[in-house]
């Protein structure tokens, strides 16, 4: 025989943001209270107009009604209930349904393939010693750029979108002008070796985007003047390769290496101020929470229609309400991936020891991306699948499985929804992050796919890899 019990129709609950701050005082709010009335409420107490939000209670997310996430027969009407929210991007990608383009131009394999910051301007790298700029809306080869004499391994858009950079096996720089094809200033000479990797100095911290940091396999980061073409600072200390760099947003540069270990430098003066160790084995990949911030930079891709002005000063100060932003509560993260299998969260600026350690991972891990809005970390390993991480606390969410052989290049929407891999076994792959399940199969690539980016305004897809095509895909 059924017993009714009684349950409570009302409960106190406050609003808090994700960080932890109470937006309000305690409300009775009825249990049956929608998602869309929750955010009606949210936007009230925060003064907001029309923002999207998901609300958690319990960990758990409000997907219809208030009711339908709690367990009501643990309720207790004495104790107030926490809503976490968190705001969601405005505007929303489309995920990318079709290629429209396989623009042959490439002589050898595809290894790099980037947007520029505003996402007008789309530049390859390849094994055939060239980098080629390519017309995004008549979806042909623009430029082809000649000076290397051996493998284009990495490209790199300044931060205002003027320059492109290029480091080949060689171990030299170029820069190239998006709109000419010609080369810009001087080819940097002075690493023995060949590069793996270019960061520029952030926006926020210098409009000018004269300096370009590079990383080599001879265990040196050079800081280069890209006016004059000469070496600024010599960060050497490691042991063995240098297998990436990234230049934050406090004026921090951070590499990884071969050595097992990432060292902390100051960009002004290239002191060294702390070396970060746990990894077993070689240290592949890393990402700030920062990194999408910091691509962009002024440009904010889908809200700013309107041009960007000429004043830097504006652009500037525009670059850095947006970091700040991006930054309210916590120091940029840095996320690292090994040969070992395993991933370290860190908090560069402040700690030596990471914050948490990911393990799961079958095989080495190849690329490692925080998510535009820095809440999830999505990483791409040889064992054939993605897995994604809660990019405050390094918690495992879901793997994501599906390719059949290693998966190589993850990339991000703008608008963090949607997230793209690309294997060795030829497809692209689009999983939606609401339901954590795959959306859309891209096969097309006739060979390994090394290469992927999204635009950051979310409108194009570019892929490239073994079979020397590069593949525009959209909506």
């Amino acid at each position: 025989m059924d017993i009714d019990i009684d349950l409570p129709t009302c409960i106190q609950a406050r609003f808090k943001s994700e960080t932890g701050e109470e937006t309000g005082s305690p409300l009775d709010l009825p249990l049956n209270i929608t998602k869309d009335q929750l955010s009606l409420i949210c936007n009230a107490l925060l003064q907001e107009e029309d923002k999207p939000f998901l609300f958690f209670v319990n960990e758990t997310e409000i997907i219809t009604t208030l009711k339908d996430a709690l367990d009501c027969n643990k309720l207790n009407s004495e104790v107030v209930v926490d809503i976490i929210y968190q705001q969601q991007a405005v505007f929303k990608v489309r995920p990318v349904t079709r290629c429209t383009s396989s623009i042959p131009g490439h002589a050898e394999a595809v290894i790099s393939t980037n947007f520029s910051p505003c996402g007008k301007h789309l530049a390859s790298g390849s094994g055939d010693t060239t980098v080629r700029f390519w017309d995004i809306n008549t979806q042909t080869p623009l430029h082809v750029c000649k000076g290397h004499t051996n493998w284009v391994l990495c490209i790199s858009w300044s931060p205002d979108g003027l320059k492109l950079a290029s480091a080949c096996k060689q171990g030299r720089i170029m820069l190239w002008d998006p709109i000419t094809g010609n080369q810009v200033g001087k080819t940097m000479i002075g690493h023995k070796q060949w590069i793996t990797a270019l960061a520029w100095e952030p926006y926020l911290r210098n409009p000018e985007c004269r300096k370009l940091a590079s990383s080599s396999k001879d265990g040196d980061c050079r800081i280069w003047d890209t006016l004059t073409g000469n070496t600024i600072l010599n960060l050497s200390g490691h042991s063995k390769a240098v297998t990436g760099v990234k230049w934050g947003g406090t004026g921090l540069i951070y590499t990884s290496s071969q050595d097992r270990t990432i060292k902390v430098w100051r960009a002004e003066d290239g002191i060294l101020c702390r070396t970060l160790e746990g990894h077993a084995h070689w240290v592949n990949t890393m990402a700030l929470s920062t990194d999408y911030i910091l691509r962009t930079g002024p440009f904010h891709p889908i809200l700013d229609k309107k041009d960007p002005s000429d004043d830097k000063k504006i652009l500037q100060q525009r670059a850095l309400e947006r970091y700040e932003q991006t930054c309210q509560q916590n120091s940029e993260r840095l996320v690292s991936g090994s040969d070992d299998f395993t991933l370290f969260l860190w908090i560069p600026e402040k700690e030596k020891r990471p914050l948490a350690r990911m393990t799961g991972h079958q095989q080495l891990i190849n690329d490692v991306k925080f998510s535009p809005d820095s809440r999830v970390i999505a990483s791409a390993s040889f064992d054939k699948s993605v897995k994604l991480w809660e990019a405050a606390t390094g918690k495992f969410i879901t793997t994501l499985r599906g390719h059949v052989q290693a998966v190589y290049m993850v990339a991000w929407s703008a608008d963090s929804r949607l997230l793209l891999s690309s294997s060795a076994d030829s497809t692209l792959k689009v999983w939606n992050m609401k339901t954590k399940k795959l959306e859309l199969d891209l096969p097309g690539h006739a060979d390994e796919v090394y290469a992927v980016d999204w635009s950051p305004d979310g409108a194009y897809v570019a892929s490239g890899g073994k079979d020397k095509v590069l593949k525009l895909w959209q909506h």
